[in-house]
């Protein structure tokens, strides 16, 4: 007789837990029902300035759908409540798309226009920009650091870079100021232009030409009268010439930086002393 077979063993398995996959769609930005402003780049307030609301061939008003690859013709229609062409049906009212004095406001009811300009036009971010108060606090904040760092910058100037400083603002009147005059100016000045204080303030060009102005006005150094050649005062020998279509002082001041001009500039300072 066949030998019987042992019965096989029962091995027991944990019970899995499904898994479940979970796909996560990228949400897309909504879109706010609100009123908007709209204002012309780079400080610019004509009286009235209009903007292209339809395709033509002087002004290609095509948007790129990157689902479709496709491009878009956008028109703005008063009666259709898309600015795509492709979306509009029967006869359209077209509308003007006009700035008075710099900017534009589109009220919430007016949503084919707001989208047109916000999202379709393609002269957003070149001709004109949406106003965000958010961008602009944060614009401001920028503004408001930058004017305390130059304001703190110019407490600490030496009254000499502070001349230096003021001549390149308001010219040969700084000769006549008094210390006090100075660097009350100078905190305005800080305050009213900070980035172009800084600028000044970190060139030591600025120096340079005003240690060469003053010495002429001292009568160190002399400048001829076609403003093209730099001599000693005391005895009238030449220091340098003046490259044409340039500054003087400016160009005495490259000089200043020069082999040569080292010395100069030295001795130019211990007689200003």
């Amino acid at each position: 007789m066949a030998a019987k077979k042992a019965p096989a063993k029962k091995v027991e398995v944990a019970p899995q837990q499904e898994v479940t996959k979970v796909t996560i769609k990228p949400t897309k930005p909504s879109w706010e029902i609100k009123d908007r402003v709209y204002y012309l780049k780079g400080n610019k307030t004509p009286l009235t300035l209009t903007l292209p609301g339809r395709h033509t061939r002087k002004h290609a008003l095509l948007y790129f759908d990157k689902n479709t690859g496709k491009q878009r013709e956008i028109r703005y229609a008063t009666n259709q409540d898309s600015p795509l062409v492709d979306e509009q049906k029967g006869e359209c009212t077209m509308g003007h798309i006009r700035f008075l004095d710099g900017s534009l406001k589109v009220p919430k009811e007016q949503q084919n226009l707001q989208m047109l300009l916000s999202l379709y036009h393609p002269l957003i971010g070149k001709l004109y920009e949406e106003f965000s108060a958010v961008e602009q606090a944060e614009d401001d904040l920028d503004i408001l650091f930058l004017q305390n760092d130059a304001v703190n910058a110019a407490r600490d100037i030496d009254i000499d870079q502070a001349e230096a400083i003021m001549r390149v603002e308001v010219g040969s009147e700084v000769s006549n100021m008094s210390s006090k005059e100075l660097k009350r100016d100078l905190l305005l000045f800080a305050r009213r232009n900070p980035a172009l204080f800084i600028e000044l303030a970190n060139d030591e060009n600025v120096h340079l030409r005003n240690v060469a102005i003053r010495a002429q006005e001292a009568g160190i150094i002399a400048l001829s009268q076609d403003q093209r050649t730099f001599t000693w005062g005391s005895n009238g020998r030449k220091l340098m010439t003046v490259p044409f279509d340039e500054n003087p002082y400016s160009a005495m001041a490259a000089y200043f930086k020069t082999d040569e001009g080292v010395e100069v500039f030295r001795s130019v300072e211990k007689n200003l002393d």
